[in-house]
């Protein structure tokens, strides 16, 4: 196993009130949590100073998006000056529903990436093909132009994650096998050492995201190149804990 500490997020996306997550955050605070993983809970915007105040110290907490600017007439949207004015250290940029339900294009997302990190934000970029570009083989070059266009951004890598998360696998209960996720994850790594540097892509982190359970998180988990998880559905549910645990 790498030497790059294993980190699991929880993408809230538009779900919860203020009791289901009450009752959530109580679980996660109470659990034995393995203290070698990095865990961050994506929470939604009107909820990350609620999740900051309750969540226990060791859990980090992630806005699930912000602009590419600090404050202005952008009605709606957050900066990553607020984020972190709530104590929030993360947030998730370009995730698929971002892309392809909100029309966001590579070049909005990289310029969000590049202003996050500039305020210092850490961020967890999304990347991931959808089902018909995956049948028609084009996977590789999907992905590796949306990896350029965050990398092109990016000055710090020590403040990024990479999430893998291929869009045919989101929410539908289709799950990459363990094999897919590390042949991409694999080929991103080489990407990665060809386009920025080998320091880089031995030390970025590379998780998957999509259908991961508490019932696949552990051979997902154990793949050479699949260095933690972004969880939807699952991570809403006391078996977010073994997702979290999948190392253990």
């Amino acid at each position: 196993m790498s030497s790059r500490t294993f980190f699991v997020g929880g993408n809230w996306k538009m779900n919860g009130d203020k009791k289901s997550l009450g009752n959530l955050i109580t679980t996660l605070n109470t659990a034995s949590l393995n203290d070698e993983t990095e865990v961050v809970c994506g929470a939604p915007t009107v909820y990350l100073d609620f999740a900051r105040s309750n969540l226990d110290a060791r859990i980090g907490v992630a806005a699930q998006n912000c602009y590419k600017v600090a404050k202005g007439a952008f009605t709606g949207e957050i900066s990553p000056v607020m984020i972190k004015d709530c104590g929030v250290e993360w947030v998730i940029l370009g995730h698929s529903e971002r892309r392809h339900v909100f029309g966001e294009s590579n070049e909005l997302i990289g310029q969000k990436v590049a202003h996050a990190l500039e305020s210092d934000l850490g961020v967890i970029a999304c990347i991931g093909e959808k089902l018909e570009e995956r049948e028609a083989g084009t996977t590789e070059d999907v992905v590796y132009a949306q990896t350029q266009a965050i990398a092109d951004n990016v000055k710090d890598w020590s403040k990024v994650v990479l999430a893998y998360e291929p869009v045919w696998a989101i929410g539908t209960g289709k799950t990459a096998s363990p094999e897919q996720a590390q042949e991409v994850h694999e080929k991103l790594r080489e990407w990665m050492r060809a386009n920025v540097s080998e320091a880089v892509a031995d030390s970025v982190r590379i998780i998957y995201g999509g259908s991961v359970t508490g019932a696949n998180c552990k051979e997902l988990g154990s793949q050479n190149d699949v260095d933690g998880f972004l969880v939807g559905g699952a991570s809403l549910k006391p078996e977010f804990v073994d997702i979290i645990n999948a190392r253990a």
